[in-house]
């Protein structure tokens, strides 16, 4: 029961405000069944207070209520405020959704309107964009005229996007680009100190030698619709066919010029990605493969052998499914796997090729994710180096997405951009530097601006100091990871054998160090009114004189 007070004149009636609106009930006598009032007509002016119970249903069932000819009743209503609305906005950082009454995003902390798409990983996160920003070039060295390093970029590629709007962006979004190209261009790397490649789109001729002509049909087709879906998560739209053609041919190009000699290395900051387009397939945001078409262009220009490292957090399963039979490339994956229940499923360590490619694909499949900095220099130095060297390649590709990198919500994994730099530090020694990095995934914009800036620098031949420098000792799931695959890749790769020997004869010293440890401590004796603790002793010292007392009464 609820309890409410009533103000009522006995001849008139009373205005009451229920349900947000004004409805009216007759004064009766009847209503003031306690008898504390009774009906007086010569004193109408009266005004007296009454209590009565009323129930859920009187108050939010009534269809009417008081309606009074004395204004003087409503003059202590106010109407009820309409609360403010707050509309859930997007990061535009990690595209996670959030509360509309926050500023800043719960899961990455980037502001709602920073200036990331203006000036790359250089805005602050944490303060709304001023547009005043300033950053000095810290640089010296070439300009574009004489870089050695290539980058291609066209802004074309950009109209590549979802057509529904949804309320969650698509994490494979233009603003990829906007971000590291705004990044670049902040630091006075790009356009600056590289060299631009022309864009121009790949023949349906250069895609055949890695796709089938169905395949290729099919991306074109999507030109002549408003959207489509190669897969749920695969989108195309009008201007997808020809962004997808545009990055393949700016890889194709990227690798002619540089296995050619015209520059040493270069970036490919492309999109559509394509590690996850096979030989008659789109999938996983890719249409068209731009690592493969890189490494056949670069083979037709004259390289033996190609090794393709990709360190993109998903395994490029488009591109093992290419090259597994092919012994003049070598495929390199480290990617999260968790028994095949990371995305696409594939890349497990015994998948080693097939019909005479045996040993020329080489997975690095983590059991789980966190993989940091040390996880994967440490498997570069024990697995892909190793590999790597006893190949001896002409052309080294980088499949490079950054969805590994700290802060990606695909990801989940925690490799900085020192970690980057480093891994590209480490393939940059392998055939004369003649290396080729090609954008696949990475869904943070901070992350992959960030991490594709310092790849970008490495190659133009800074050595940026780590610090602290990145230990290389893994975690334990890293350790065991490295432990199967190097027992695995002995097999093809003998040069392994002695590296696993080695390793393990450390490892087996650590443990016996360990043991010996372990056991000095639990030889070390200790008086025991000291493992009891001081207030232990206190307590009992207590104790026995209270005890003593009672005693004596």
């Amino acid at each position: 029961m609820v309890l409410e007070t009533l103000e009522s004149s006995c001849e008139g009636s009373k205005r009451r405000h229920v349900n947000g609106g004004d409805v009216a009930v007759p004064c009766s006598g009847d209503e003031f069944s306690n008898g504390d009032i009774s009906a007086a007509p010569e004193v109408p002016a009266k005004r007296a207070r009454v209590s009565r119970e009323m129930t859920f249903e009187d108050i939010y069932g009534a269809d009417t209520l008081l309606n009074d000819d004395d204004e003087e009743d409503d003059s202590d209503w106010e109407p009820v405020q309409t609360p403010v609305e707050f509309v859930n906005w997007c990061c535009v950082n990690c595209t996670m959704s959030n509360p509309g009454d926050m500023v800043h995003c719960f899961i990455c902390g980037e502001h709602k309107e920073s200036g990331i798409l203006k000036h790359g990983c250089f805005a602050s996160p944490f303060f709304k964009d001023t547009g005043l920003i300033e950053v000095e070039e810290e640089y010296g060295g070439s300009s574009s005229a004489t870089s050695s390093t290539a980058v291609g970029f066209d802004e074309r590629m950009l109209l590549h996007s979802e057509f529904e709007v949804k309320a969650h962006p698509h994490p494979e979004r233009p603003d990829r680009l906007r971000a590291i190209a705004a990044s670049l261009a902040t630091a006075g790397i790009f356009p600056g100190r590289c060299l631009p490649i022309n864009a121009r789109e790949i023949t349906k001729q250069e895609l055949q030698m890695v796709h089938t002509s169905e395949h290729v049909d099919a991306v074109d087709t999507t030109s002549q619709l408003l959207y489509s879906y190669f897969t749920s998560d695969t989108y195309a739209n009008e201007y997808s066919a020809r962004a997808a053609r545009l990055a393949a041919g700016l890889c194709a190009d990227l690798a002619t010029e540089i296995f050619t000699g015209r520059v040493k290395n270069g970036f490919a900051l492309v999109r559509p990605p394509g590690h996850h387009a096979g030989i008659r397939h789109a999938m996983g945001f890719c249409l068209h493969n731009n690592a493969a078409v890189a490494a056949l262009v670069a083979q037709a220009a004259g390289a033996k052998k190609v090794l393709i490292v990709d360190w993109d957090v998903h395994h490029g399963n488009g591109t093992q499914e290419i090259f597994e039979q092919n012994k003049s490339v070598l495929y390199i994956s480290l990617h999260r796997h968790e028994g095949g229940n990371f995305y696409p499923g594939t890349g497990a360590a015994d998948e080693v090729g097939t019909n005479g490619g045996e040993g020329y694909c080489v997975n690095v499949p983590w059991s789980c994710g966190g993989v940091g900095d040390n996880d994967y220099v440490f498997a570069f130095q024990h697995v892909v180096l190793p590999i790597a060297s006893a190949f001896s390649p002409d052309f080294v590709i980088i499949s490079a997405g950054f969805d590994a990198a700290r802060g990606d919500p695909l990801g989940c994994c925690d490799v900085t951009p020192a970690g980057y730099s480093r891994m590209t530090q480490m393939l940059g020694d392998l055939c004369g530097g003649k290396m080729l990095v090609i954008l696949e995934g990475g869904y943070n914009l901070r992350s992959i601006s960030s991490s594709a800036t310092a790849v970008i620098k490495v190659l133009l031949g800074e050595h940026p100091e780590i610090n602290p420098p990145i230990a290389t000792t893994p975690s334990k799931a890293g350790l065991q990871t490295v432990f199967d695959v190097m027992n695995i890749q002995m097999k093809f790769w003998p040069s392994l054998a002695i590296s696993y020997s080695k390793l393990l004869s450390e490892l087996e010293a650590r443990l016996i160090e360990n043991k010996k440890n372990q056991i000095k401590r639990k030889l070390v004796r200790v008086p025991t009114w000291w493992k009891w603790g001081r207030r232990k002793l206190l307590y009992k010292f207590l104790s026995a004189r209270m005890n003593s007392r009672l005693k004596r009464f």
